[in-house]
């Protein structure tokens, strides 16, 4: 693809910047349902939920863990502003699993509220972790 049809894409958390490269497309989950950016898209700023997001560069996909933000377009260039991401070389199964059970127990256990909200944000970032590194194994 030229370079004149490329999206300038940056993934930003309060900690770190998390991706700064050119991509042909960006999809990511937004409060309404799932969208794909593509070069000359129209402007636009929107609420991200907690999902993945796929960015496709010279006819590869990678896989990003989000958390939820904001994404904003021109059409030439995306920037992702979310409280966490991880990519999928980042993810480590097994210790998402252990996350994952370990949610579970306290959802069983825990009467409180704020705990019970506790456990079901780890569960539910557990859970797309692993949606991550399902789509990763499907690519090999």
């Amino acid at each position: 693809m030229k370079l004149g049809k490329m999206l300038n894409l940056k993934i930003i958390t309060p900690q770190r910047e998390v991706l700064n490269k050119s991509a042909e497309s960006v999809s990511c989950t937004t409060i309404d349902g799932q969208i794909t950016i593509l070069p000359r898209h129209g402007a636009l700023l929107t609420l991200l939920s907690e999902g993945v997001i796929k960015v496709k560069t010279d006819g590869k996909e990678e896989y990003y863990s989000a958390g939820s933000g904001y994404v904003e377009t021109d059409g030439k260039e995306v920037v992702i502003l979310i409280s966490r991401a991880a990519g999928q070389e980042e993810l480590d199964e097994k210790k998402i699993i252990e996350v994952q059970e370990e949610a579970k127990k306290l959802l069983k256990e825990e009467k409180g509220r704020a705990e019970r909200q506790r456990a079901l944000a780890m569960l539910q970032r557990a859970t797309i972790d692993l949606k991550v590194i399902k789509k990763l194994k499907r690519q090999v």
